[in-house]
């Protein structure tokens, strides 16, 4: 259950200690579009000797494509380091790829979806292997794809992937990054739109836009206090013996009202800490 994550680029080692410090939930070293085919080697040898030591929170690695030249350098480099939490897979399109990283990398996979084509192989991608934590959506690159040019045109693929990470067995999926540093209402309203449909979380390009985030998909009082309310009214039910809960505004409650509320009450316990 995390709720922010900080993209930083591969090539500036100088950023990656106050990154983990900058208050996001991880961090993810980017070896692929934030970092230039010339920088490609010092990029990589950077995160490797920074990831050569455990870190206070997970810090993920996203690798260049899994058909490109780069990516048996970038295994090499990393796969297997101390302060290694996962790799994220771009512009992922076939379960088979997936499954060919997984035998090799050895730590958990965040593959993403970038286009059309890994659309359609959405379901097949996210329950491609068991090392796959998490499905993911490359909106810049699939917007280009598709021919969309806002959130409305990317509403259904948004939709199918929240669909094909629950659907194997996967935490939601969290959102992609707002390129836009300074819009950080454009973030908020984004963010609950997104949540509206199921995304748990997102990634951040900029410290600016952690807390946005954080606030965005962190539970309200509110909404802490009707979960609350309908676990005690589950409580007492079990006290009477009764399969029948109903809740002070005439509500019933059914087992899947009470997931969600046990979700939203750890949610809640995490963020207090």
């Amino acid at each position: 259950m995390l709720l922010t994550w900080l993209y930083v680029p591969g090539d500036r080692p100088d950023r990656f200690a106050k990154a983990v410090a900058a208050g996001a939930d991880a961090v993810i070293l980017d070896l692929e579009d934030a970092v230039v085919a010339g920088r490609k080697a010092y990029a990589r040898d950077a995160v490797a000797e920074f990831l050569a030591h455990p870190q206070p929170l997970p810090v993920q690695v996203r690798v260049n494509e899994l058909t490109g030249p780069d990516l048996d350098a970038d295994l090499a480099a990393v796969a297997g380091r101390p302060g290694l939490a996962g790799l994220r897979l771009p512009k992922v399109e076939s379960p088979a790829t997936v499954a060919a990283v997984a035998a090799r990398a050895g730590t958990p996979l965040h593959p993403l979806v970038e286009s059309a084509v890994g659309l359609e192989s959405a379901y097949a991608i996210a329950a491609a292997h068991p090392a796959v934590a998490s499905l993911g959506l490359g909106e810049a690159d699939l917007r280009s794809d598709l021919g969309v040019a806002d959130d409305e045109g990317l509403l259904w693929a948004r939709g199918r992937i929240v669909v094909a990470a629950r659907a194997a067995g996967l935490p939601p999926p969290a959102m992609s990054v707002y390129a836009d540093v300074a819009d950080l209402d454009g973030l908020a309203a984004s963010c609950a739109a997104g949540r509206r449909l199921g995304f748990l979380g997102r990634a951040a390009i900029h410290p600016r836009q952690l807390p946005v985030i954080a606030a965005a998909f962190r539970p309200g009082d509110r909404e802490v206090d009707r979960a609350r309310e309908l676990l005690a009214a589950v409580a007492e039910a079990q006290t009477r013996d009764s399969g029948t809960v109903v809740l002070p505004d005439g509500r019933f409650a059914d087992r899947a009202m009470v997931a969600a509320a046990r979700r939203v009450i750890d949610l809640a316990a995490r963020y207090a800490a």
